[in-house]
């Protein structure tokens, strides 16, 4: 398999772009080798610039729950196109979309839409100071939530890859009101609680997807809504990840807990860049021009993306099968793995939660983040390379799930299975 073709484009765009790439992870970095760029996609195959056709577990991360450029959703955008791309006043696109969210879950009564899931965290946690009038949150260790000052201390994804705990540049003034609390630990979320009463809010991952995938304790997030209401902070739910993936009403409708705020985004754009967060409206109501808590975006409701966003959900309502689906295929590929895995009898533990899926080098349970940091991401980087060869393109970092769509086939699994035991022997030299 040659590369020749994207290591010329790597060489060329970092002349001109921080890194050669436009979000850390796709530098490929942690799997030590250059990034493939992309030429196109359909379905479940991406193709690289070299000609290199692969089986895509990545899906633009999670947006492309219906596989790339799937005829149903693309269906008539050029027409929205001729219309306008932007006009920053109101659209009936706009309304509607907010009101399939709002139908889908009992705990939003109003929505406002922004441009990306940092964004809609940021906005979030905003707004909970206001209504709460306290100045702490708690968040998660290896939960990411976006890369705003306040939230860059222990989180996951890129910064889990490349060891960085918080970031240059954030002030310690900023870092001085958020608290870390440990994934699925209760204990150390009532310990703050006790230990501070200027507490606005605790922001989680319902299921964790930025430090691989790692379920939340259905008794830890009872624990929290609980805790929650007793000292008056607000529950928000980040669902970017998670939102319409898990289930239509998404992680929230799975454990039927009702958080305060929830944020959103990736599947709700169909592929364009979205954000949202919505929740009580009497909460929402703070917001400008409504309240005092200014938050605004020139691109916000962007025509285009609530567009795609629209009718990924219209496809989602109407074939709630597709969760099914979606988890079966997730089944079958979680069995295949583990079947290697037994045969070969190697450390690597597969964590499943409906069709989210994550392949971790080290051996279980892997439950909180300081079982994640156990991974071998040397021995991963090499499965990545060895998946690669063979038409297989897996997330270049040990810490972030694989994503599933509609187009994967039984054909694109068993495949995958296929590949995985010869990658797994090179990987631990069997």
């Amino acid at each position: 398999m040659e590369f020749e073709k994207s290591k010329k484009a790597f060489d060329e765009a970092k002349k001109y772009i921080p890194g050669g790439v436009n979000s850390p992870v796709r530098a490929f970095g942690s799997v030590d080798i250059a990034p493939i760029f992309i030429e196109k996609a359909k379905g479940s195959k991406i193709y690289d610039i070299d000609g290199n056709e692969y089986i895509d577990y990545i899906c633009s991360w999670g947006p492309l729950i219906l596989g790339h450029s799937n005829e149903k959703l693309v269906n008539g955008i050029e027409d929205e196109f001729k219309k306008g791309t932007s006009y920053g006043l109101p659209t009936q696109i706009e309304t509607k979309m907010a009101k399939k969210i709002v139908d889908a879950y009992p705990s939003v009564e109003k929505v406002r839409m922004v441009n990306s899931g940092t964004e809609a965290t940021m906005s979030a946690l905003r707004l909970a100071r206001a209504y709460t009038k306290k100045k702490k949150i708690i968040k998660f260790e290896g939960c990411y939530h976006g890369h705003s000052d306040g939230l860059l201390v222990k989180s996951g994804s890129g910064t889990l890859t490349y060891g960085i705990p918080t970031s240059p540049g954030v002030n310690s003034t900023v870092i001085e009101d958020t608290i870390v609390c440990e994934y699925n630990n209760i204990d150390s979320v009532k310990k703050a609680f006790q230990d501070s009463d200027d507490i606005a809010a605790v922001i989680v991952e319902p299921v964790a997807g930025n430090m691989g995938v790692v379920e939340a304790k259905k008794e830890f997030l009872e624990e929290l809504r609980k805790v929650t209401k007793e000292y008056n902070s607000l529950l928000i739910f980040d669902e970017v990840i998670t939102g319409f993936r898990l289930s239509y009403s998404g992680a929230q409708g799975i454990y039927d807990i009702n958080p305060d705020l929830t944020c959103f985004g990736k599947i709700i754009g169909g592929g364009l860049p979205v954000g949202a967060y919505g929740g009580k409206a009497e909460i929402m109501d703070m917001i400008a021009p409504l309240g005092g808590v200014y938050q605004a975006g020139t691109l916000s409701g962007n025509p285009l993306a609530m567009y795609m966003g629209y009718n990924t959900l219209e496809i989602l309502e109407n074939n709630k099968d597709i969760y099914d689906d979606l988890q079966e295929k997730a089944k079958k590929l979680e069995k295949g793995l583990n079947e290697h895995i037994e045969k070969l009898n190697i450390d690597v533990t597969i964590n499943r939660v409906k069709a989210m899926i994550c392949i971790f080098m080290s051996q279980g349970p892997v439950d909180s983040y300081s079982q994640v940091m156990k991974s071998d991401t040397d021995k991963y980087a090499i499965f990545f390379k060895e998946m690669l060869k063979q038409g297989i393109l897996l997330p270049p970092a040990q810490f972030e799930g694989l994503f599933l769509s509609t187009a994967h086939t039984d054909c694109d699994i068993e495949k995958t299975i296929d590949a995985a035991g010869e990658a797994f022997k090179v990987a631990f030299r069997k």
